[in-house]
């Protein structure tokens, strides 16, 4: 038989000799029925050592390399390398896939563990940021992902002793994860001075925080918490590779062979050395290790498994070996035993036995060993080694016989010859060395005629002949034992050979791929008996194909395990096994080969089930059997469906083309069109490329799609409703089995299946993300709860939904052909089937992927390509139709009888309650019984057979049949001609819709006076329409060829009509008979018009670029008009008939006079006054605006004007219909827009009465009717359109507030720089100057102990001499003085009612009680919080959500996030990582509280629905092109929310997965135009309020602007809130105080009445951000940073929060005796805090900036510098000013008075500081001043004499000066002898150790020593706020961090006694107090 099919025996995998122990680590355990579950190279293994039997795992398509069991013990992960890696979860017992995890990792999956309860799986990726990621693993669903480091992970594990924490070690660091929400946040352990930095390789964790780790170095760290707390040295003597935890304690297994056993607390139980038992050796290495009651196993490095039993423990048994480093490429056979010989690079030779699965013999040699052979006789084994020697062994007892070294370089392949007198030796040098055995192996011939290495050798079976390959594909021969080439053809043809191993040849021809030349072929055997051939390949599989065969490109099956090349493959000698090995697994695989005869008993070794289409048991060359495809098929296989743009892009080539244009000239546009078009009918059906889309719903209405509308078709009453959410062609539906839901899939770069209502047409649910080009097939579950999609990309994914969630359930590659349709299981919601071109596969659920096995079609047939599928009455049976009109029966995957059904393909079968119906392409239905029996009855569609009631004509008797559905009484057709028809059981034939078929329609005319309208189409008809209520089409007639236009004579009776072929006819209008027709042009007639008035012309232009004129009556052609350089496009007369105007393909508008068709030129302002009987062109001044932004990639192809001249319709290549006023002039005119059509709409007319608007589609085929709806006369119904796109180029309206929060740019901390403007060295790199101590020659620490000379001075002046001195050992933050409210909003709420009130500032959320004003704080949060929200729902009481600033979106710690916390316990419950890159400026709860809103900031302004309790992304989707400033969920919803910002509202609904959105609509309301929205709040009835910049409130019903409450503020209106107890609505906005108005406003449900609120603050304007209603209280939160409480009976106002309100704040100053403190800031005001009653006492308003302020040291009076260079001095008693002098011009930036009080000094940034003497009373003249200061002052000390002053300066230099003369001290000595009073400085060598390493960019800016002198507070450029102990002279100083402020802290103080910090903060304005916790006595 020729090698045209498959061989029909089969191999099965029956022994794996082999275990990967090698780059693998703890992967080898029990399972619970004790057996041993490992794996080597793609098969995962598990073996019974009672049973001594193998089970096969084979769903890996690559080599396995990690393994995890789950708690249970029953089932196993493993994860593969690959460059899409997946893993797989599986059944140990009966090795079937349970689930499938994929498309996430790349590279590979390194780590695999499940968590406690086995629910969760986390794994690692060798990517190069080594993701880790968490799965869902039985819903396939990855729940958390997260960069893991930057280097290797070699091992994770959950902590089962606290949930939602994992531990992950790796190079040179270990890891402590937090899962929170879909957040994984690590912690770096801290190695500390415990033990050394170094690689982790493996762990376990244990109860208490604790975790044990196994180093490279072989210790084992210990660590409590992320902290190292003890090593325990020497546990092994080298790495420790393994740690394996169990109920008795751990087991660790290391690279020095030992195993130790350790009990619970890690104490050492015992150790077994490996090395030491009988089986070990020098160089044993243990990677895997599990310990289970008193066994262990053991897994090594060189591919052992031993098992010990732990009371003997020296004798290890061992279970499995195999080969180990290096490759493995020796493969020999013994002669006469069921016997095989191995040799590798590991230098060994072994022996198996087939029968006992056991090696019986090895022996080392010298040499790695690279080919073997054994004798004839089975006595002898000769081995080839790599350095190009052989050895000959016994293979008694593996003595050696001889050993020949005559070649340099590898021996590749040897062969004795079948009588067993030669050795033939095949060299890597192109060399044959033949040697005679007898003659103790004495070189006897030599081969030399091959120019490339010797690949492989066959002997002929009389030991004559010698054939050889070699490198390049050569095959030799050559005669024996000579070596003489053989040169003759003839001389070896008759050659009989005793094996054939080559892979070149005649007879092995079909192995090698059609095209391929190419040599990873690696090795072949051929089994002449069994007339089959066995093959090995670079690719891991081996193959059977038939034996010989002959022609290229043979069929064979296929079967995979090894993971890379297969080096060597062999029958047994017996031929009952095949054995192959693996080059890089050095494994060992035995097959089982069963012959045909066998394979019928062994039906159950059906294909195994696989993910990749690899071990599918046919090849991959299929196509050679097939009968040729039907014609119908063939064209439908060749539609792509590809799009050159795709709707999705038009917004992205919007924004390209808008930059483009922005220079352009930008005049007003025209607004809109007043009247609308609603779709009233269409005439069509998609049935010539689409099967099975036609149902009856529920109530027995008809539901089918033609081009992008689903249709609801009303048969009783002729109409029809549409579904236009779709913006493509639909290409398949699915009905719901409670037939009320229809699933439509569609074409589309990312294509959406929708799944809508048939009774509401609405969207319940849009799927999208994983198919490509378009959606091709869909079928709902049984239940209805589960969706199956097909994709039209390369792989045809198959998608499994749960299609009410959205969300995607399993996907799989379906086939690289076609795929037709899918059918799920009605009775096991798991599996379904898909079919298409030679495509029958049976797939079940696995996880997240689906797992396919083909169809088995066995002798019955032969593999067809299937049209349609059902299932039948048991889950086992299916049902498909071919294309060769067979249906096949089938049980589970087997093929079990075909029936002959139909003449030509089955297109479409339905199942009944008790049968099946079917029909095909010769046009019959037919009826069957329930299993295919016998045919009941059978209709012919027939002219014959139609009933009266017809809603028009059947073109042709049998019309090919592609839907089928029954219901109702009735069966219901669907034809390929675009006709649905109904037949009747009894036998009439109703037609209900049809449209034209296939082929472009581009004739449209419409009657001159009658409600009909013909059109003329490429499929050869020229057809009548009836647009009135009947709908129908009225008469056809066929054509010769195919017309591209017609029109109708001004009285009716003609209709003319212009073909393709360049003729044209003329027809009685009626009759549709000829009149008469000419043939004068080539090319296709692409316009034909008659003149007005008589009609006494025709005029017909034609793509020759002509336009001819006929006269009518004379039937002559008249005139030529001449001209065009292009085809001609369209033709329109004047109302006189004397002038024609002309458009063409290369966009000219031209002119000619008719009867002669001369040219005219007419100037462009005068087209529009000529009176045009018609227009229908698209060029000129009066429609310029009807070419979209994007003109480019679209062209407008048609154009009509309605008689009275107001409204243009327009359609283009995009499928749109347009609707502009006429004139359009200016570019981009604004219009509404309709998409019904998929593709272009070739031509747009309206009726004679401009009552109707008739649209066609080319590609779509489809005739739409639409009604024009006038101005005034509509119902307020929201129009289906979508207006205009460009966006309005009004400015929305202008405001400083608005403006400066839309152009924020917010940077993370990490990336924070200077605040001053610094330069010079740091001082940490700077270089030391030399101590005192040092320049005296004295040595530190040689200082004798009792020193004469006095003692060093104290560093600074204590002012608690006496106490005992203890350092600050923590900061508690116990104050904040501050809210963010001057660019965040709707940021202050109320919680338990109206007790606590909730905000946040800077990094920190405050929960801040009202009566007493104590604050509690959660930070968590790390980086800024801009946006904050309370949890409504009573369910979730207390709930808050807070979104952050961040970076990139890169699932990292920085990136920017969302927390939902408790904010009375300050629990974190989740937190989400998102996608809004730069940060989250919005979130919002739904009214569930179950999902939460998230708004970005990122260029997209993303919009984003979490479920947060599991912190899963529901749906995103970009949101505006400009700021988005608030989104919130409707009140009452779930689904329905409203984004408001710049320009901007937006309606948006969540449909399963999708967000649908809608602009607002500003409606008719006289100009209303889009202003920039602040702010939203909602009514009842759907009705929406946004707050807009200007003051108004816009009113909005659905999304349509009912009316607009004017000037609602007189500023922005920033807030809105909406009462959900009473729906009373309160407004914040920006305006000033007056008697009646107010910033505040209450209004009613409708925003109809109000009352205003004051706000008694003192300022000028007020600006409201934030308003919130609790019991009989209005919360409002200002621009000012303030938070008053408003009273709604009494209006009387409560400040409950204040704060500077511009920052920085740059001074402060802490009273010298109480706990007040002063500070000063920008905003030009002084304010007095007081600690003990956490409230502000007092403030003073400057009128500018004030830098800096300092009290005198009594407390009784402050100086303040201002940043105009001014200072003033103040009596704290009476407020009153004291003094005040201006010298300098620049800023003053510190203040201080000398500790005597009669020095002031002032430093400024003019690098100056002066000096005043105080006691010389106010008038404060300038005394001195200091020289020669280097740069900026930036901080002051006084000396505690007042003798001497310390500044440091902008450049990194700490100076001292004399006081009061100025002069610059410069000796070190008498410096460092000082005392200071203070010290404030960041610079000196007693704060050298404040300096990080991270401060590149960032620097400290402040610091205070406390008063007691030992302890040391500094703020930085990162917002940190650190504690150290002083002096800290040592560089990087050990410290504690706090965190509160945002980026820059400006200044720290300590209060009098130390008893608290004080930090204010530059972007923050706000001030923190900490309070100090002291050490206490007895601590350590």
């Amino acid at each position: 038989m020729a090698a045209r099919s498959a061989p029909s025996c089969h191999l099965r995998l029956e022994w794996v000799y082999g275990y990967r122990g090698h780059q693998c680590r703890n992967n080898l355990f029990y399972t619970a029925a004790k057996e041993i579950v490992y794996f080597v190279a793609g098969v995962g293994v598990v073996y019974s050592p009672r049973e001594h039997r193998q089970k096969f795992y084979r769903g890996h398509s690559d080599d396995i390399i990690s393994l995890a069991l789950h708690p249970e013990r029953v089932l196993v992960a493993t994860g593969q390398v690959g460059k899409e890696p997946y893993i797989c979860v599986w059944d140990s017992y009966t090795v079937q896939t349970i689930s499938v995890l994929k498309d996430v990792h790349t590279h590979g999956i390194a780590c695999l563990a499940f968590d406690l309860d086995g629910q969760r799986l986390v794994s690692v990726g060798l990517d190069s940021k080594n993701a880790v990621c968490v799965w869902d693993w039985k819903r396939g669903k990855m729940l958390s992902m997260a960069p893991g480091h930057t280097d290797r992970i070699f091992d994770i594990s959950w902590d089962l002793y606290q949930p939602n924490k994992l531990v992950s070690c790796g190079v040179k660091h270990i890891k402590f994860w937090s899962l929170c929400g879909n957040a994984l946040t690590p912690k770096r352990g801290v190695f500390g001075k415990t033990g050394d930095l170094q690689t982790i390789l493996c762990l376990a964790c244990a109860r208490d925080e604790l975790t044990y780790s196994g180093a490279l170095n072989g210790d084992i760290y210990v660590w409590k918490g992320i902290n190292l707390i003890r090593t325990i040295q020497g546990a092994h003597t080298a790495g420790i590779f393994s740690m394996n935890a169990c109920e008795e304690g751990f087991a660790t297994g290391g690279r020095d062979g030992c195993i130790r056993l350790w009990d619970l607390t890690f104490k050492p139980i015992t150790v077994i050395d490996l090395r030491e038992t009988d089986q070990g050796y020098k160089g044993l290495s243990v990677r895997s290790v599990c310990w289970r009651g008193d066994h262990i196993l053991v897994g090594t490095q060189d591919s052992e498994i031993f098992e010990i039993v732990v009371h003997e423990r020296k004798k290890p048994f061992l279970i499995m070996q195999g080969h180990c480093e290096g490759e493995l490429w020796a493969l020999a056979i013994h002669p006469t035993k069921p016997l095989a010989v191995t040799g590798s690079d590991d230098r060994s030779v072994r022996i198996w036995s087939l029968v006992d699965h056991a090696l019986i013999a090895r022996c080392n040699m010298e040499e790695p060993i690279r080919c073997a052979a054994v004798n004839v006789d089975g006595i002898h084994l000769a081995l080839g080694m790599k350095d190009g020697s052989f050895t000959v062994l016994r293979v008694r007892d593996m003595t050696e016989v001889v050993h020949i070294k005559d070649r340099k370089e590898a021996i590749h392949e040897l062969k004795y010859s079948p009588d067993g007198t030669y050795l033939a030796v095949g060299c890597n040098d192109s060399s044959v060395d033949i040697y005679g055995v007898a003659q103790r192996y004495k070189k006897m011939g030599e081969c030399v005629g091959s120019l490339s290495f010797i690949t492989h050798l066959d002997w002929s079976s009389d030991s004559r002949y010698l054939q050889t390959n070699d490198g390049n594909g050569k095959r030799l021969f050559y005669r024996m034992p000579g070596g003489k080439e053989v040169s003759n053809k003839e001389e070896t043809k008759g050659v009989h050979w005793a094996s054939w191993t080559c892979v070149s040849g005649l007879e092995v021809n079909g192995i090698w791929p059609k095209y391929s030349e190419i040599n990873d072929i690696n090795s072949v055997d051929g089994n002449y008996i069994g007339q089959v051939l066995v093959t090995a390949d670079d690719y891991g599989i081996v193959k059977l194909f038939r034996y010989p065969c002959l022609r290229k490109g043979a069929k064979f099956r296929k079967y995979i395990g090894h993971s890379a090349h297969v080096t060597n493959v062999r029958w047994s000698h017996d031929h009952q096994w095949v054995i192959s090995i693996g080059g890089a697994d050095h494994a060992v695989f035995q097959w089982r080969f069963i012959p045909e005869r066998k394979l019928k008993d062994a039906l159950h070794i059906a294909p195994q089930e696989s993910l990749a289409d690899s071990n599918s048991d046919e090849s991959d060359s299929d196509l050679s059997d097939v009968p040729e495809l039907d014609s119908e098929i063939e064209q439908e296989t060749q539609l792509t469906y590809r799009r050159q743009v795709y709707k999705e892009d038009l917004p992205q080539l919007k924004e390209q083309y808008k930059e483009k244009q922005k220079s352009g000239t930008s005049k007003r546009r025209e607004r809109a069109p007043g009247n609308s078009i609603r779709l009233h009918f269409v005439h069509g059906y998609r049935g010539y490329d689409c099967r099975s889309n036609l149902f009856y719903t529920q109530i027995g209405e008809i539901v089918y799609h033609v081009a992008a509308v689903g249709v609801i078709y009303n048969r009783q009453q002729n109409t029809q409703r549409f579904y236009l959410g779709h913006d493509d062609d639909i290409l398949c539906l699915a009905i719901h089995p409670s037939k009320d839901y229809v699933a439509t899939g569609q074409v589309g770069r990312d294509p959406s299946v929708h799944i809508w209502d048939t009774e509401t047409i609405k969207p319940l649910s849009i799927l999208k993300g994983y198919h490509q080009y378009g959606v091709c097939a869909v079928d709902f579950s049984a239940d209805g709860k589960r969706l199956a999609s097909v994709g039209i990309d390369e792989s045809h994914t198959v998608v499994l939904w749960d299609w009410k969630k959205g969300e995607k359930l399993s996907i799989a590659r379906g086939s690289k052909d076609k795929i037709f349709v899918v059918k799920m299981n009605p009775y096991v919601p798991d599996k379904l089937i898909t079919a298409g071109i030679k495509h029958m596969k049976f797939w079940r659920r696995a996880g997240g992927g689906l797992v396919g096995r083909k169809g088995y079609i066995g002798t019955l047939g032969k593999n067809e390509t299937m049209m349609c599928a059902v299932y039948g009455w048991t889950e086992e049976m299916a049902f498909t139709g071919t294309s060769t009109g067979d249906v096949c029966i089938w049980r589970d995957i087997f093929l079990v009888k075909t029936v002959k059904a139909h003449d030509g393909p089955v297109f479409s079968m339905h199942a009944l309650e008790k049968g099946f119906v079917t029909g095909g392409k010769d046009g019959v239905v037919a009826l069957w019984d329930d299993c295919f029996e016998r045919c009941l009855k059978t209709y012919a569609i027939k002219r014959a057979a139609l009933a009266p009631g017809s809603k028009g004509l059947l073109l042709e008797d049998n019309p090919s049949i592609r839907a089928i559905s029954l219901g109702h009484g009735h069966i219901l057709v669907g034809t390929k001609n675009g006709e649905i028809l109904e037949v009747d059981k009894s036998g009439p034939i109703t037609l209900l819709v049809q449209g034209h078929m296939e082929g472009e329609v581009w004739g449209l005319a419409t009657h001159p006076y009658l409600p009909i309208c013909a059109t003329v189409s490429d499929d050869k008809t020229l057809r009548i329409w009836d647009l009135s209520p009947s709908h129908c089409m009225l008469a056809v007639r066929k054509l010769k060829k195919g017309g591209r236009c017609c029109c109708f004579s001004p009285d009716g009776k003609a209709l003319a009509v212009g073909l393709c072929d360049g003729s044209f006819l003329m027809a009685n209008a009626d009759t549709l008979e000829d009149l008469v027709s000419f043939h004068h042009r080539k090319d296709i007639i692409s316009d034909i018009r008659f003149s007005p008035g008589s009609g006494k012309y025709l005029a017909v232009a034609s793509h020759d670029s002509f336009v001819d004129i006929y006269n009518v009556m004379s039937s002559k052609r008249v005139g030529i008009c001449k001209g065009a350089t292009s085809y001609i496009t369209h033709i329109d007369w004047d109302i006189r008939g004397k002038l024609l105007q002309v458009n063409t393909g290369a966009k000219e508008q031209l002119f000619f006079e008719a009867p002669r068709g001369k040219r005219q030129t007419i100037p462009r302002m005068e087209v529009e006054k000529i009176g045009w009987a018609s227009w229908t062109s698209v060029l000129g001044l009066c429609c310029e605006g009807i070419w979209p932004v994007i003109g480019e990639v679209t062209d407008v192809t048609a154009s009509c004007l309605t008689h009275d001249k107001m409204v243009l319709a327009t359609g283009d290549d995009l499928g749109f219909v347009k609707l502009f006023r006429y004139p359009a002039k200016g570019k981009c005119g604004k219009f509404k827009r309709y998409v019904a059509h998929s593709t272009q709409v070739t031509n747009v007319r309206w009726t004679c009465d401009d009552s109707t608007l008739v649209t066609l589609g080319g590609a779509d085929m489809s005739l739409m009717v639409w009604t024009n709806e006038m101005e005034g006369s509509r119902e307020k119904r929201p129009c289906d359109s979508e207006e205009s796109d460009t966006g309005s180029e009004e400015d929305g309206g202008y405001d400083s507030d608005v403006t400066r929060e839309n152009e924020i740019s917010y940077t993370i901390r990490a990336l924070s720089t200077n605040i001053r403007p610094m330069f010079g060295i740091k001082p940490h790199l700077q270089q030391k100057e030399p101590s005192m101590d040092e320049r005296q020659g004295i040595v530190r620490g040689s200082r004798p102990p009792v020193s004469r000379a006095p003692p060093q001075p104290e560093k600074l002046q204590t002012n608690n001499v006496g106490k005992k001195k203890r350092p600050i050992e923590d900061l508690m933050l116990e104050l904040v003085f501050g809210y963010r409210g001057r660019d965040c909003r709707n940021n202050v709420h109320y919680l338990n009612d109206g007790d606590d009130i909730i905000y946040h500032t800077a990094s920190i959320g405050i929960l801040h009680n009202v009566a007493t004003g104590i604050q509690s704080f959660y930070q968590e949060h790390n980086d800024d919080i801009l946006c904050l929200t309370v949890n409504q729902h009573p369910k979730f009481v207390n709930i808050v959500a807070t979104g952050q600033v961040g970076d990139s979106a890169d699932m990292s710690p920085t990136a920017p996030s969302v927390h939902i916390w408790d904010a009375v316990n300050k629990q974190t419950l989740a937190i989400l990582r998102c996608y809004h890159s730069k940060g989250v400026c919005s979130v919002s709860f739904s009214a569930t509280g179950k999902l939460l809103l998230s708004v970005g900031l990122d260029p997209e302004h993303t919009v984003t629905i979490w479920r947060w309790q599991e912190g899963a992304k529901i749906a995103s989707k970009a949101g505006h092109n400009q700021r988005i400033f608030v989104a919130e969920f409707r009140p009452d919803s779930d689904s329905q929310f409203v984004s408001v910002g710049v320009k901007h509202v937006k309606f948006w609904t969540l449909a399963g997965r999708a967000l649908l959105s809608k602009k607002g609509l500003l409606s008719s309301l006289a100009d209303a135009r889009m202003q920039t929205m602040l702010a939203v709040a909602f009514g009842a009835n759907n009705l929406t309020f946004t707050g807009t910049i200007s003051g108004d409130v816009c009113v909005w019903k659905d999304h349509i602007l009912c009316r607009v409450v004017a000037r609602a503020h007189n500023g922005p209106v920033f807030a809105m809130y909406t009462t959900l107890r009473d729906g009373l609505i309160v407004t914040g906005g920006k305006e000033r105080p007056s008697k009646e108005g107010g910033a505040v406003k209450l209004w009613d449900q409708e925003l109809r009445r109000c009352r205003a609120f004051r706000l008694e603050t003192g300022q000028i304007t007020d600006c409201v951000r934030s308003v919130c209603r609790g019991r009989g209280k209005i919360l409002v939160g200002t621009r000012n940073a303030e938070i008053i409480e408003v009273g709604e009976k009494n209006a009387a106002c409560n400040i409950l929060v204040n704060g500077h309100v511009d920052g920085p704040i740059w001074g402060l100053a802490t009273h010298p005796s109480r706990d007040f403190f002063l500070s000063a800031a920008e905003d030009g005001t002084v304010r007095l805090w007081d600690i003990a009653d956490k409230k502000m006492l007092n403030k003073v308003n400057l009128g500018h900036a004030a830098r800096t302020v300092c009290y005198s040291p009594e407390g009784d009076m402050v100086a303040i510098g201002m940043k105009n260079g001014e200072f003033i001095i103040l009596l704290v008693s009476s407020l009153k000013i004291w003094g005040k002098k201006r010298d300098r011009r620049c800023a003053i930036h510190d203040i201080r008075f000398s500790p005597d009080c009669r020095f002031l000094a002032v430093g400024s940034s003019e690098n100056s500081v002066d000096f005043y003497d105080l006691s010389l009373g106010p008038t404060l003249n300038r005394t001195s001043y200091c020289k020669d200061i280097p740069s900026f002052v930036i901080q002051m000390d006084f000396s505690a004499d007042s003798r001497y002053l310390q500044v440091s300066t902008g450049c990194y230099k700490r100076h001292v000066y004399e006081v009061p003369s100025g002069r610059h001290l410069t000796d070190q000595a008498a410096i460092d002898r000082i005392t200071w009073a203070t010290w404030t400085s960041i610079l000196g060598s007693e704060v050298m150790g404040i300096w990080s390493r991270h401060a590149e960019k960032a620097d400290v800016t402040c610091a205070c020593v406390s008063h007691s002198g030992i302890s040391l507070v500094t703020g930085d450029d990162f917002g940190m706020v650190k504690l150290f102990d002083f002096p800290c002279p040592e560089k990087f100083a050990k410290h504690k961090r706090f965190l509160g402020h945002s980026p820059h802290v400006t200044n720290i103080r300590f209060t009098s006694g130390d008893r608290h910090v004080i930090s204010a903060g530059g972007d923050d304005c706000r001030l923190v107090t900490f309070s100090a916790q002291e050490q206490t006595l007895f601590a350590s």
